[in-house]
């Protein structure tokens, strides 16, 4: 079909066109409507009306027709044979906007906790993040690979790792009962592989990635895909000779992942990261901003200082501390069923700030407290770090009840039982604290530091607040929550050298190889790319991952112009695949609400829409689904407008 001083559609066909329906007319406007029961004829061009055969073609033009048509013309971009189901009702388990929409929208199922299987739309978006983050990779000279996703348990022992990870690792035996694991990260096999291939320092550095599936075994999965136990990830690993080559690569890494992220359409931050269980001293995360995010991290409005919460830092002016005998002695005061800092401050009209929390912990079989302002919370891995080598094991009920003579909510920093104190600086303060009294149901005001109590470790052990001084440049800080999407590591030589990676030197010199680590949540970047870019109605995605370009909907409704409005979206539809753009074609019986609604919901970035009403005066109504902005495009410059 053609209409009016539009452009040419290809249309390909059993045999020769033979049979034309009657010309119907249409608001002044002329229409050829083709009868295609029992048509046979070989493709043909229609163009403003006129069919020409395509076989009259010059043979050079004619080759590979067949194919492309192919490719254009399959049924798999209309909604009628589209794999995709929306549904009405939010999933009853969903408590993040990406998991609720995901699933209400037909990108994703879940098959068990943690678990989802990826429908056409979920993974055209998976595929368009992923081959950003292809593009990028390869750009920075990373070369790709696959490794296994079935790994020797035995590598995780040279490295340890096996009893790091613990429950979170999934494993399994064969029939000969040797040890594997679901890999829940690489640099074991990635080691193993480099070390088994390279040996001399003319071949490094090298910097190897893959994009594959990971399994971590989570106890509480949630959130939908931003903790699950099935994920996609990219790793990429370097080797290096010294750490000054391995920094080069860093760079490299952390300005692609820029660009990723840049490309991926996320607000973000890089900051200073915990390492967690890969190891390093050196490496940022990249944290897309996002209410909902797992994670809190640190900035610095007026400088380039971030950081993850649990390695942030702050400047505390320290107080110049006199604790003579002009101050007042500690007192116990009663506070009957009051084990919280916030019911006590309330009872003696005091802020909560000068109360002093206990938080008992074991350190290697012997009892510590740690010891912040009231107004704070603990930062646990800050706490481990100060008591390392001895190992962090926060109390709990079965601790306390074991211990009858540890009053919970009344510890004070005097108890007899406590053999590690570690204080935050904040604590050496220019006033008395409000302790527990190590007695239920009192307290003790008027302690000081250094006379009623003592410190055996000082540490940053306090988690940061808004308005704490930043510590490169002293102005406030801001606390922000995030999902970290992003991570490198310079990781030194942890796993070279327990898994023999090493490199003879121009003087015959054997080191092992310094690494760098750089992995990418794609399935989890998926997620955070709609936590951010979605609104009441649904998913509004960038058009980078957009799973199509166009949603292109026919409002045919059951009038007499039906007809007319079908063939004409069909036409146009074909047109804009034949022109190489990416459409969603509504063509489903369905009520113009539904098909509003469904296409506000899926995302697409932009709506097509013919209906009666726009034919009439030879237009399609285009919506920008991020703005909400409407306008009109005529009919025949659609395509290249949309383009």
């Amino acid at each position: 079909m053609a209409i009016d001083g539009a452009p040419s559609f290809r249309i390909s066909m059993e045999s020769r066109l033979n049979q034309i329906s009657s010309n119907c007319q249409y608001s002044g406007r002329e229409f050829f409507r083709p009868n295609w029961s029992g048509i046979k004829s070989p493709p043909f061009w229609v163009r403003n009306g006129v069919i020409f055969d395509v076989l009259a073609r010059p043979k050079r033009q004619r080759a590979g027709l067949g194919s492309r048509l192919a490719g254009r013309f399959g049924p798999s971009m209309k909604m009628t044979n589209f794999f995709a189901r929306t549904l009405r009702e939010d999933p009853a388990d969903a408590d993040v906007d990406s998991h609720r929409l995901l699933v209400r929208a037909g990108y994703i199922r879940k098959v068990a906790a943690g678990v989802y299987s990826w429908l056409p739309l979920g993974q055209r978006v998976l595929r368009k993040v992923e081959q950003i983050v292809r593009d990028e990779m390869d750009s920075s000279g990373a070369q790709e690979l696959t490794l296994p996703i079935t790994q020797p348990l035995e590598l995780w022992e040279k490295s340890g790792r096996d009893t790091t990870y613990g429950p979170l690792m999934f494993r399994l035996q064969d029939r000969k009962e040797t040890g594997f694991c679901l890999a829940p990260t690489a640099e074991e096999v990635i080691t193993w592989t480099v070390a088994n291939e390279l040996s001399s320092y003319r071949e490094l550095p090298v910097n190897l990635y893959q994009i594959n599936w990971k399994y971590r075994d989570e106890l509480r999965p949630r959130f939908g895909l931003l903790r699950a136990r099935e994920f996609l990830m990219k790793d990429a690993y370097s080797f290096h000779t010294d750490v000054e080559d391995l920094r080069r690569t860093y760079k490299v890494m952390y300005d692609a992942y820029h660009r990723v992220f840049d490309r991926c359409g996320l607000t973000f931050r890089p900051v200073e990261g915990e390492a967690g269980e890969i190891g390093g001293d050196v490496n940022h995360e990249f944290m897309a901003v996002a209410a909902v995010g797992e994670d809190d991290f640190v900035w610095c409005k007026s400088c380039t200082y971030a950081a993850n919460v649990e390695v942030a830092r702050r400047t505390i002016v320290r107080a110049a501390v006199d604790a003579g005998s002009g101050q007042a002695q500690p007192t116990k005061v009663h506070t009957p069923a009051m084990p919280g800092i916030a019911a006590v401050a309330e009872h003696l009209n005091m802020t909560q700030d000068v109360l002093l929390k206990s938080f008992a912990f074991d350190a290697g079989g012997e009892m510590g407290l740690a010891l912040v302002p009231g107004d704070r919370e603990v930062n646990e891995f800050a706490l481990a770090r100060a008591i390392a080598p001895k190992k962090l094991r926060v109390y709990d009920e079965t601790d306390f009840a074991a211990h009858p003579e540890l009053p919970k909510g009344y510890i004070g920093p005097h108890h007899s039982s406590v053999k590690i104190v570690v204080a935050d600086p904040s604590i050496r303060a220019d006033h008395g604290w409000v302790t527990g009294a190590n007695e239920i149901d009192h307290h003790t005001t008027d302690m000081w530091c250094d006379r009623d109590f003592s410190v055996g470790v000082w540490a940053d052990i306090a988690t940061i607040a808004s308005g704490d001084a930043c510590p490169e440049c002293g102005n406030a800080l801001s606390v922000d929550r995030g999902i970290e999407v992003g991570q490198v590591f310079e990781i030194g030589t942890k796993y070279s050298t327990a898994l023999g990676a090493t490199y003879v030197d121009a003087d015959g010199q054997t080191h092992p190889m310094v690494m760098g680590c750089y992995g990418i949540g794609i399935s989890r970047t998926v997620a955070a790319i709609i936590e951010e870019h979605h609104d009441e109605l649904g998913i509004a995605w960038p058009k980078s991952v957009a799973p199509f370009d166009i949603h292109l909907l026919a409002l045919s409704g059951k009038g007499a112009a039906a007809e007319t409005v079908k063939a004409t979206a069909d036409a146009l539809y074909a047109e804009l695949k034949a022109a190489g753009v990416d459409v969603l074609y509504d063509d489903r019986e369905a009520s113009p609400g539904v098909k509003f609604a469904d296409a506000d919901l899926i995302g697409i970035p932009v709506q097509l829409t013919v209906g009666a009403k726009g034919l009439g005066r030879g237009i399609v109504e285009r919506k920008q689904r991020a703005t909400g902005e409407r306008d009109e495009i005529e009919l025949a410059d659609v395509v290249s407008t949309v383009r």
